[in-house]
């Protein structure tokens, strides 16, 4: 449920690549890989991360606080969708981070993409679950709804795209 040192480098060198100040993240369990955006944002950035469970965003928490990132992550409990709805119909970010519940990706990436900025990017982690995406006698639930999301981000003329073999597959969107 945690990203790999890898993945949490490349993120963080991404996004202060491309300069971004804004960000949100769904899903955060342990803070991980909400650490790697807001050291990447610099302290002048902003990142909304949005969870469902307090106790595991509690670890989260103290380990911002340690890193010294705290100052410019909001945590919002409650479920991702809600939270993305709730907000200013204004509000935009430069980088988003999906990493939830994979039933909801469709909507958090429709959510997130009409508030990314041109040139903005959106990751989405675990896009391979495994390999299994690519085994038609596999048919659950999770594996279903990344096949459904990998296929709709592929046809997509709003976005550019590459799925890395990263971990569980990471793919990187950029909003054209």
């Amino acid at each position: 449920m945690q990203i790999g040192d890898d993945q949490a480098v490349l993120m963080e060198l991404l996004v202060r690549a491309m300069g971004a100040k804004r960000a949100v993240e769904i899903g955060t369990f342990t803070g991980y890989s909400a650490l790697a955006i807001a050291r990447g944002l610099g302290s002048d950035g902003y990142l909304l991360c949005c969870d469902v469970n307090e106790e595991w965003t509690s670890i989260a928490r103290e380990a911002w606080e340690r890193a010294g990132v705290a100052d410019r992550i909001e945590l919002r409990i409650g479920p991702g969708l809600e939270t993305l709805r709730s907000l200013p119909p204004g509000e935009q970010f430069d980088f988003a981070f999906i990493d939830a519940d994979k039933t909801g990706y469709a909507q958090y990436y429709e959510e997130v993409l009409a508030r990314l900025r041109a040139g903005g990017l959106i990751v989405l982690d675990n896009m391979l679950q495994g390999g299994r995406v690519v085994d038609d006698l596999v048919d659950d639930e999770s594996v279903s709804a990344i096949r459904s999301i990998n296929n709709a981000i592929a046809d997509d003329p709003r976005v550019m795209v590459v799925l890395l073999p990263i971990g569980d597959g990471v793919s990187f969107v950029q909003k054209l």
